[in-house]
């Protein structure tokens, strides 16, 4: 497609965005080679090569890459919020409530949008960026052919508002997995920190990083006994940094290795 095989490429435009499980802005992500599986503690979503979506800004997800044939290649647009502020105020879109708590808007193949990637091969760098002095008028030209192919999106992209106070059980019950800081999930359960903090513990009748460490260490408690996976392969997934600490703290918590409960079972 864009990029040379048997290695994993990459291409952005727009503002750099942090790595972390808390999406910051809204990007757009094209597949064009491999398959990138992602999760929003809802449920689990792929995409193939072709194939993209919107993820959305103020949610979390966690996504990872699969090689196909020793190859990934994925194309990434940031629609950071002054680039969309420019652009409503320029273009005044229509825009409708869009009722889905979805981290990832899975879109519908349309030929212009493919059509849009493979116009971008002149303006590469070499680096896997667009050239700068081409970067928004890009970012704009796909903007307007998402709002033409699907009109829906004008009720995620030009939003602007904070998120509204939600009910905190809910929410850490589906989000516990997700390795970030607590001032995130105040945020995004609309509360301050220190309001945060009181409703967790009216709630839960702990702090929320007691909480958090014991929820999760249950979790890689019942994935390795119960459901056969490696603490290898199951510490990320509940939330923690690295494997050492993981075993650590799951030792301080039951007594024993991961690795033991592994062989025992």
């Amino acid at each position: 497609m864009l990029l040379q095989p048997s290695q994993t490429k990459s291409c952005y435009i727009g503002p750099v965005i942090s790595p972390e499980e808390f999406i910051q802005e809204h990007f757009f992500l094209y597949i064009g080679k491999g398959i990138m599986h992602g999760y929003d503690g809802h449920k689990h979503y792929s995409l193939h090569e072709g194939e993209y979506c919107l993820v959305r800004k103020n949610h979390l997800a966690r996504y990872n890459k699969e090689r196909v044939n020793n190859a990934f290649e994925k194309v990434v647009v940031i629609f950071d919020e002054p680039f969309l502020k420019k652009f409503a105020s320029q273009y005044k879109p229509t825009v409708k409530k869009f009722t889905s708590s979805s981290a990832f808007v899975l879109l519908h193949q349309h030929k212009k949008i493919a059509a849009f990637i493979s116009s971008l091969i002149p303006y590469y760098d070499g680096f896997g960026k667009i050239k700068k002095q081409f970067a928004d008028s890009k970012r704009e030209e796909l903007l307007l052919l998402l709002l033409k192919t699907s009109p829906a999106l004008a009720g995620v992209l030009f939003d602007f508002a904070v998120p509204h106070k939600i009910d905190i059980e809910a929410f850490m019950n589906r989000n516990f997995r997700f390795n970030v800081a607590i001032q995130r999930f105040a945020y995004l359960t609309g509360r301050s920190i220190s309001a945060f903090k009181r409703d967790f513990a009216t709630t839960f009748h702990e702090t929320p990083g007691r909480w958090l460490m014991q929820k999760r260490l249950r979790e890689a408690y019942f994935l390795i006994d119960k459901k056969g996976k490696k603490p290898s392969d199951v510490y990320l997934e509940v939330g923690f940094e690295d494997l050492s600490h993981f075993s650590f703290a799951f030792k301080k918590q039951f007594g024993f290795a991961p690795t033991q409960l592994q062989h025992a079972g």
